[in-house]
């Protein structure tokens, strides 16, 4: 019989996350919980010393990066209200700054500049609430200088490799453009417009800086990678293609300034090598860590010495230094060294059909060593709800699973990844036809024997919350239990409650959602 693992076990901070290499190869540095708050700890790889560089005690720092060789740069809010703050620190916990020292301001990367340790470029909403201007700013000192300022309706800005500021990505809320300069110095021009439904979303510069690599589903359903001729606004040369799902992470190697690979995710994450290198080692990565899904998360500047973390549906995984001037691969940290992978159960990909003939796309976690018949079932649909459930660790899952329940979550119509037709039958069908999906789902599970009918529960968050309400009112008798975490339970206030940098985007929420006070006996 499987044993009953507390519930605080799943839910703890990991032992150790976010482990990264400094730029030079010289430190180690990782997020652990300090006074329960996860902080960033620095180890110098030379002397072994161990340095706590920040110092959070209200809530967990969201995030950092190595802003140089020497110099980490974290994000933080401010009780929770999501204006994010950039502050600097040395390796060694000295010169700590508050980088953005104003109120109710947002800030984001835009690029570290890696050959830079004293600069980064970032984009903060400080003059005005609703567009974001492009700053440089030395991490060192606080210094910053205006780079580039919004005329309104940008919503992205990308560099070259030398960090120059040469495409922007402008949008109304439905139509969207590519912008280009030659240089920094040149006015920009428009290349491409687009609607909102089909794109060719830039990635990043070709290694000689003249073109453009872009993930595209235009005139096409399934996002494909290409070359993207920047005078002509066209995509050019496939670069990969898949067949049953979008592509849109493109792997290269900096240094030797190569294209390496895509990466893509059907049930799980895979691999696609046009480097025989790079293939190199992933393959040797997997010869040494069987079983294990595998990443390359962060590297030096030389590209000799990697962070490789692992994971699986039944472990938050581990962390390695992979040496690639020894081709040694050593242990690190386990993210969650409590939790024994044997106690904890798979997470199966499943398919069924929906009542107007669309395969969606799951997963069913089954409680361990139990048959899968007439069983108590949690059907948890997903937030976004532009987003996808994917295979992996999931606490909530192996907390449910521990407990008794199997779980299911599908990935109903409009969840990414599968394509723009897929995406685009969720359009207007909150509470409709997104609502049936789930309801098929669990009629599926009844049709096979897996649930007990009288002992089905409904949980979710977010839109999976607004799912798990609706799913009480539409199919009241279908459920035994329901509970919304954070779920939205009115249109109308959820639209209100739009912060200002998200108010150029309310047109294209319109056209996928509907306008509440003209379609409130619709889908609401």
């Amino acid at each position: 019989m499987a044993r009953t693992i507390p519930l605080e076990d799943f839910f703890r901070n990991p032992e150790k996350s976010d482990v990264q290499i400094s730029p030079g190869g010289d430190y180690l540095s990782w997020m652990e919980p300090y006074n329960t708050r996860m902080n960033v700890f620095v180890k110098n790889l030379k002397t072994n010393e161990i340095k706590r560089v920040t110092e959070a005690t209200e809530r967990s720092i969201y995030g950092y990066f190595w802003g140089g060789k020497e110099r980490i740069v974290y994000v933080d809010d401010k009780g929770g209200d999501e204006n994010i703050h950039l502050y600097g620190v040395t390796w060694d916990g000295s010169n700590p700054i508050d980088l953005t020292p104003y109120d109710n301001v947002k800030c984001d990367i835009i690029d570290v500049l890696e050959d830079d340790n004293e600069h980064i470029l970032f984009s903060m909403n400080k003059r005005d609430p609703e567009v974001f201007d492009i700053f440089r700013l030395n991490i060192i000192t606080g210094e910053m200088n205006l780079i580039a300022e919004n005329p309104g309706n940008i919503a992205a800005w990308i560099t070259d490799h030398d960090g120059k500021l040469r495409l922007a990505y402008t949008t109304d809320g439905v139509n969207n453009s590519i912008l280009y300069r030659e240089t920094e110095e040149n006015p920009w021009k428009e290349i491409a417009q687009y609607d909102f439904r089909e794109s060719a979303q830039p990635l990043f510069f070709t290694m000689d800086n003249k073109a453009l690599y872009v993930a595209s589903n235009v005139g096409r359903d399934k996002a494909a990678i290409f070359e993207f001729d920047l005078h002509t606004g066209k995509e050019g040369k496939l670069i990969y293609e898949h067949e049953q799902v979008d592509v849109y992470n493109l792997l290269y190697s900096k240094k030797r300034k190569v294209v390496t690979g895509v990466s893509f995710e059907t049930d799980k994450t895979n691999y696609h090598f046009f480097d025989d290198y790079r293939k190199k080692i992933q393959d040797f990565v997997h010869e040494q860590l069987p079983g294990m899904d595998t990443y390359l998360s962060s590297y030096n500047l030389d590209e000799t010495m990697y962070i490789v973390r692992t994971t699986t549906d039944r472990t938050r995984g581990s962390y390695y230094l992979l040496d690639l001037n020894t081709w040694k691969l050593t242990k690190l940290f386990d993210l969650s060294p409590w939790l024994n992978a044997d106690e904890l159960c798979e997470m199966k990909p499943v398919e069924y059909t929906s009542r107007d003939g669309i395969q969606i796309n799951g997963y069913l976690t089954l409680p361990l060593d139990k048959e899968a018949k007439n069983m108590p079932i949690v059907i948890n649909p997903h937030g976004g709800p532009w987003y996808r459930d994917s295979w992996g660790f999931n606490s909530e899952v192996q907390f449910l699973a521990n407990r008794g329940y199997a779980v299911l979550q599908m990935n109903f119509r409009g969840s990414t990844g599968y394509g723009k037709e897929f995406w685009m039958k969720s359009f207007k069908q909150w509470g409709l036809s997104m609502q049936d999906d789930i309801t098929d789902g669990v009629n599926w599970l009844i049709e096979q024997g897996i649930a007990d009918p009288q002992r089905i529960a409904i949980y979710g968050g977010s839109y999976g919350g607004y799912a798990t309400l609706m799913g009480i009112v539409k199919t009241p008798d279908l459920y035994a239990a329901a509970v919304d975490y954070v779920g939205i339970s009115s249109m109308f206030t959820w639209l209100d409650s739009f912060p200002a940098y998200w108010l150029p985007m309310q047109k294209m929420i319109f056209e996928m959602v509907g306008v509440p006070e003209e379609e409130r006996n619709t889908s609401l």
